[in-house]
Formats: structure tokens, C-alpha cells, sequence
């Protein structure tokens, strides 16, 4: 009998150590990539390709600004085998949603890691601008990030990543390379934008472009009516002659401005809306760049 158990604890032990070699991630043996923000979504995606499964931290309906966590997101939390965050104040929730769930072993892709931060315009305090995902030239940086760090959490299929990152950011570079080539022709000398969040810095310095006034002081807080008194002289007194609303939620206060200042109001997508989706950041870096082009045109003598 004491044989007999002695071999039963044996086969039992090397059962369990080959299911560990068979399943080396949650869920089995694919690995399952969390993802706070929607371009993110559109990088991983477009990174591991069908070689792993890709859970949002929070549903497509969230605007990820001010997100308060439910008990839903803690469930998604304890699935993940590895979640790719901003990290630099655009999704500090889900930092909050990991320890909550006790998800704390899970590894974070920090995907600014390989990113030049710039700071954010006007801030008295080192802030660092956190929208590095509205800009092709940063995505690509980030796409390269997230693929080579996915590789070392995954590394049979580490070299399909990488290949997978290339030709993704292939097409990321032909996009800025249509757009560039078509901006470069126009004459933007008398292009002076507001735009009404603080989200478009890296869009902007892609192409060599500058921001004169940012109306919010913080994304969905309005300025008072001082501020914006202050902020309406600014343009003024600078000459703005275009005004960036964001997509969706250009609201009263671009309308208020608008009235009182002349400017052309055009819009910017956050790529933060929508059902998640591999194209979504192609799609809408596309708009943002053909109103970008059409901004600049509308300044033409």
C-alpha cells in the first residue's frame, strides 16, 4: 500500500508539472493581453495577430477619463496574463482595478517606455503629456515597445511579434508619409490653432506645427468664466484663426468661443471611443490628419 501511494503522489506530481509545461499562461496555452486604452487595443491586435487573445480592461462604452472601476473590470483583471498600460496619468485607474482584484503579480507593458515625452503645455510642474498614442511617429515607437516586451512574456512566438510589429508599423509610416506629403506643400504660415484639450501636442509636433492656447485646464473640467475671458483674449491677441474641438464633444463652450472669437472650428479625434477594433487607430489618425490638412487649408489667403 505504501508503494502504491508513494507512485499514485508520483504520478500526481508529474501530471501536474506537465500541465504547467502544457499551460503556461491563465486560460491555457495562449496568453491573454490586457489593454487599458483603445489604440492599444489596435497595437496588440495588430501584434499578436491569432497567436493570443486580447481582453480590454473596462467595456467600449467607458470614456476611459475620470473612470470610476466596476466589479466587472476585476473579474477581466484576474484573467489577464500581462496588461499594456499608459502609466503617465491617462489610465491610473486601472491601476486602482489590479490591486483591487488582487491582479498585483500580473506584469504591466508600460508602453511610453521607449517614447520622448513632452511636457504638458502650460503646466507649472514637470506633467508630462500622457496622449502619446495620437501621433504616428510615437505609435510606431510604441508598437515596437509592446511587440518586443509581449516576446519575452511569450516567447514561442516572440519572433511572429516582431515580424507582425514591422509590417504594422510599415503601414503606420505610409499613412504619415501620404499626409506629410500633401501638408508639406501647403503654406501654413498663417496657421494659428487653439485646440480644446491638451491632447494633441505630439500630433502637432509630428508636423512641425505649434498650439497657441489650450482652453481646458483638464479634460471634461471647463475654465471658469475667468479663464475663459483669459483664454479668449489670448487667442485674440495671438491671432488664432482655428479652433480644435474633440470629436463627438465639441459642446457650448467651442460654440461660445467660436462666436467670439471668428475662428474655424475643425475636430480631433482622441481615439478613445467606439468598439475596439485592429483598425480603429488607422482609421482615426486618418481623420485626424485629413482635418488637420483641411485646417491648415482653411488658413490659405
Amino acid at each position: 500500500m505504501k508503494t502504491l501511494g508513494k507512485l499514485f503522489i508520483l504520478l500526481a506530481a508529474t501530471m501536474a508539472s506537465t500541465l504547467l509545461l502544457a499551460a503556461p499562461f491563465k486560460n491555457g496555452d495562449r496568453m491573454t493581453v490586457g489593454i487599458t486604452l483603445h489604440p492599444y487595443y489596435s497595437f496588440v491586435a495588430n501584434i499578436v495577430g491569432d497567436k493570443a487573445d486580447i481582453v480590454p480592461l473596462i467595456g467600449a462604452g467607458y470614456n476611459p477619463h475620470n473612470y470610476n472601476p466596476l466589479p466587472d473590470d476585476m473579474k477581466r483583471a484576474q484573467s489577464l496574463d500581462v496588461l499594456v498600460v499608459n502609466g503617465i496619468g491617462h489610465d491610473q485607474w486601472a491601476f486602482e482595478i489590479m490591486e483591487a482584484s488582487g491582479g498585483l503579480e500580473v506584469p504591466y507593458i508600460y508602453a511610453n517606455d521607449a517614447v520622448s515625452l513632452i511636457p504638458v503645455a502650460g503646466a507649472a510642474d514637470t506633467s508630462v503629456n500622457a496622449h502619446t498614442f495620437i501621433s504616428t511617429i510615437t505609435a510606431i515607437q510604441q508598437v515596437y515597445e509592446i511587440a518586443r516586451q509581449l516576446g519575452t512574456h511569450d516567447p514561442a512566438n516572440a519572433e511572429e511579434y516582431l515580424r507582425n510589429s514591422r509590417a504594422y508599423a510599415t503601414r503606420l509610416r505610409k499613412l504619415k508619409a501620404e499626409y506629410s506629403q500633401q501638408i508639406s506643400k501647403l503654406d501654413a504660415s498663417n496657421f494659428r490653432a487653439a485646440t480644446m484639450h491638451g491632447a494633441y501636442g505630439y500630433l502637432m509636433q509630428e508636423f512641425g506645427l505649434q498650439i497657441s492656447a489650450v482652453i481646458e485646464p483638464r479634460h471634461g473640467v471647463e475654465p471658469t468664466a475667468r479663464q475663459l475671458a483669459q483664454t479668449i483674449d489670448e487667442i485674440k491677441a495671438a491671432g488664432v484663426n482655428v479652433l480644435f474641438a474633440e470629436k463627438f464633444f465639441a459642446g457650448k463652450l467651442a460654440d461660445t468661443i467660436q462666436k467670439e472669437t471668428g475662428v474655424k472650428m475643425f475636430s480631433f479625434s482622441h481615439i478613445s471611443d467606439g468598439e475596439f477594433s485592429p483598425e480603429l487607430f488607422e482609421n482615426e489618425m486618418r481623420y485626424n490628419l485629413e482635418s488637420l490638412k483641411a485646417a491648415i487649408e482653411s488658413t490659405i489667403p
